[in-house]
C-alpha cells in the first residue's frame, strides 16, 4: 500500500469518526420533577413528562422503567428527530394513602445511563380531607366558591400539541354550582367535571390548549373569568390568568444544518435581585454568547411580570461574540401581576429555540 493511499484511508477514517462524535442525540425533559398535589384515593392520575431531543441525530427511547408496580407507563416507540418533542405518560394508581415519590428510569440510545424522572404528591382519603383545610388548598375566595389557583401556565408548547391543565373549584354553598368560564379565547376549551358541583363538594375545570390556534410564537397571555352566578361580570376577583409559550419549529432541519446553526449560551438562567431599600429599580446583566457557526438572531424577548423590564445590546450576535441583556426590576409593580417573574428569549438556535431566565426577587 503506497503512502498516498494510506493517507487517504486514514483521512476517511478520521472524518467518519469526527462525524460520529458530532452527531449525538440528547434527551432533555421540560421538568425532571413533577408535583401532582393531592390525589383522591384509588382515582388513578395521569402525569405527563414532556421532553425534547436537543441533539443532532434521532433519539430512540429503548425503555421506560417505573420504580414500582403502582405505575404504568406509555412512551413513543418511534425515533424522535432532532428538535422534535415527545411525551412520557405515567399512570399512578393512587392505591396507597399518604405522600409519595415515584421514579421513572428512562433508557435511550444516546447514553448507557438512565435519566431519572420523579413524580411527587399526596394521596388523600376523601374530598373531606381536602375541604378540612380549604383556606390553604383553595386560597382564592370568590364568595360562593373557592379556587385552587388563579394562574395557569402552558409552557413550551409545539404546533400540533394539545396540552391540558386543571384546577379545582370548591363549592362552599349548600346548593349546586354550575361552573362556567367567560371570555375563553379560540385556542382554549374548557371541560367541567362535573357540570354541576353539588353543595359542599369539589369539582375541577380542565383547560385544553389548541396550539394550532395560538396566534403568535413565544408568550401569549390572556384572562378568563369564572362566573359565580348567572349574569356575573368580569372583575379582578374572578379572574384566572393564563399564559402559553409557543415554541418555534425546527423539525425540518437535518443534522448538517443543525451543526452549522447558531448556538446560544447564557451566563446564567437563575437570577436573584434584592436589597431595594428606597430604590425604585435595580438591574442585573446577563451575557448572551453565540457558540455556533452562523449569526444568532434574538427573535423576541418577553417578560411575564409587569415588575420586570429588559434591554438588549444587540439582537444579532455573530459567532464567538456576546451581547448584554439588562434585567430591570421595579418593586412597586410586583403586586400588579400574578405571573412568576421570568424573561423569555426566542432565538434562531434550533437546539434551544426558547430560553427562560427565572428571577427571584427578595426584599
Amino acid at each position: 500500500m503506497n503512502i498516498l493511499k494510506r493517507h487517504l484511508i486514514i483521512t476517511l477514517l478520521l472524518l467518519t469518526a469526527s462525524q460520529t462524535l458530532l452527531a449525538q442525540a440528547r434527551f432533555v425533559a421540560d421538568h425532571e420533577i413533577l408535583k401532582t398535589g393531592e390525589i383522591i384515593y384509588k382515582q388513578p392520575r395521569r402525569i405527563v413528562f414532556s421532553f425534547v431531543n436537543r441533539g443532532d441525530k434521532p433519539l430512540t427511547l429503548t425503555d421506560v422503567h417505573p420504580s414500582c408496580g403502582c405505575t404504568k407507563v406509555e412512551y413513543p416507540k418511534t425515533p424522535i428527530a432532532p428538535g422534535q418533542r415527545g411525551e412520557i405518560t405515567a399512570i399512578y394508581d393512587a392505591a396507597m394513602l399518604g405522600t409519595f415519590s415515584k421514579h421513572l428510569h428512562v433508557y435511550t440510545d444516546a447514553t448507557s445511563d438512565p435519566i431519572l424522572l420523579t413524580m411527587q404528591g399526596r394521596v388523600v382519603t376523601t374530598e373531606s380531607e381536602l375541604i378540612s383545610d380549604a383556606e390553604s388548598r383553595f386560597p382564592y375566595d370568590l364568595g360562593n366558591v373557592r379556587m385552587s389557583t388563579n394562574y395557569i401556565e402552558f409552557d413550551n408548547v409545539n404546533r400540533g400539541d394539545y396540552p391540558t391543565c386543571e384546577f379545582m373549584v370548591y363549592n362552599t354553598e349548600r346548593t349546586a354550582f354550575r361552573p362556567q368560564l367567560m371570555h375563553l379565547p379560540p385556542y382554549l376549551t374548557a371541560q367541567y367535571l362535573p357540570e354541576n358541583i353539588p353543595g359542599g363538594k369539589i369539582g375541577k375545570i380542565r383547560l385544553t390548549l389548541d396550539s394550532d390556534k395560538v396566534p403568535s410564537l413565544g408568550l401569549n397571555q390572556t384572562s378568563v373569568y369564572l362566573a359565580r352566578y348567572m349574569g356575573d361580570k368580569v372583575s379582578e376577583d374572578n379572574e384566572v390568568n393564563i399564559s402559553a409559550v409557543l415554541l418555534p419549529a425546527f423539525a425540518t432541519l437535518d443534522a448538517t444544518q443543525i451543526e452549522q446553526a447558531p448556538k446560544l449560551e447564557l451566563s446564567e438562567t437563575d437570577v436573584t435581585i434584592g436589597g431595594f431599600g428606597k430604590k425604585k429599580e435595580k438591574t442585573h446583566t446577563i451575557r448572551l454568547r453565540n457558540n455556533g457557526k452562523t449569526t444568532l438572531e434574538i427573535k423576541n424577548i418577553q417578560v411575564f411580570n409587569q415588575a420586570v423590564g429588559v434591554a438588549l445590546s444587540s439582537r444579532n450576535i455573530k459567532p464567538g461574540k456576546e451581547a448584554k441583556l439588562k434585567i430591570i426590576v421595579y418593586p412597586q409593580n410586583l403586586k400588579r401581576s400574578k405571573a412568576r417573574p421570568r424573561v423569555l428569549l426566542i432565538s434562531t438556535d434550533p437546539r434551544h429555540p426558547v430560553e427562560t431566565i427565572n428571577i427571584s426577587i427578595t426584599d
